[in-house]
């Protein structure tokens, strides 16, 4: 299927490893510039210059100004921004019970404020085309919160919130929201997760990876490849009538409807 992405623009934030990458991949692959971006621009640049049509852009996100500071360069290099790809780490584990005021303005300062502050910068240009993606790489917390992920759980909601109250807002107007919620996918982080496991547990790594693997019906980690086509699809012309989702892309692993 052709996706009608090619000549697009798209900013698609942490976009060096893991998942952001993995998304950047899939749409350079349909003819999208792809601005790659990171904390390091040194980084940035090195993962850009491995694909066609990216450029790469070192800005802390989650900085003050850090949202304007990345808007701003994005479009100095490309122009208006076409298709939003919203992404980045959440905050440090820990129960309900611990949660403190302090770490739920922390939650809401990294994983909200710039998002919404990126969102409000693009949308004029996506508003006056009349064409515009907006994608949230999310968390299956969203439909069922993780254990000792309370902050995480918490900020990821938030957002999911406000873009699908966002949605309804900009349908008429040729812009689709949406969020793309991964599982277990194959991706360094996963990788130093399980290994933390294992050295805790006292066992090999391959022995946590095959318990994980068998809790997911599709009896397999997910591969980056996999997500990143989702993650393209949810971005191009085809899927213009979708839009207010959270999609899981987490071969069958939560248990909800």
């Amino acid at each position: 299927m052709e996706l009608g992405l090619a000549g697009r623009t798209a900013l698609v934030c942490a976009s060096t490893s893991g998942l952001g990458l993995a998304t950047a991949r899939a749409l350079v692959a349909e003819g999208v510039t792809v601005v790659v971006t990171s904390r390091s621009a040194d980084r940035a640049k090195e993962v850009a210059a491995t694909l066609p049509n990216a450029v790469g852009i070192g800005v802390d996100l989650v900085a003050d100004g850090g949202a304007e500071q990345l808007y701003t360069a994005a479009t100095d290099l490309v122009g208006n921004i076409d298709v939003l790809v919203l992404n980045g780490p959440g905050p440090a584990p820990g129960t309900a019970t611990e949660t403190t005021s302090a770490g739920i303005d922390e939650a809401i300062r990294t994983l909200v404020t710039p998002q919404q502050q990126l969102v409000q910068r693009v949308l004029p240009a996506m508003r006056e085309t009349g064409w515009g993606r907006i994608l949230s790489i999310g968390s299956t917390s969203v439909v069922a919160p993780i254990p000792n992920l309370a902050l995480s759980n918490l900020g990821r909601a938030a957002l999911a919130g406000y873009l699908k109250t966002l949605a309804t807002e900009v349908a008429s107007a040729g812009i689709t929201v949406n969020s793309l919620l991964p599982g277990r996918i194959a991706t360094p982080r996963a990788r130093k997760v399980d290994e933390a496991t294992a050295e805790r547990m006292g066992v090999p790594i391959s022995e946590v990876e095959s318990s994980s693997a068998g809790q997911i019906p599709a009896a397999r980690y997910g591969e980056p490849e996999e997500f990143g086509s989702a993650a393209a699809f949810l971005c191009s012309a085809r899927a213009s009538y979708i839009t207010g989702t959270t999609v899981r892309c987490d071969g069958g692993m939560v248990p909800t409807l």
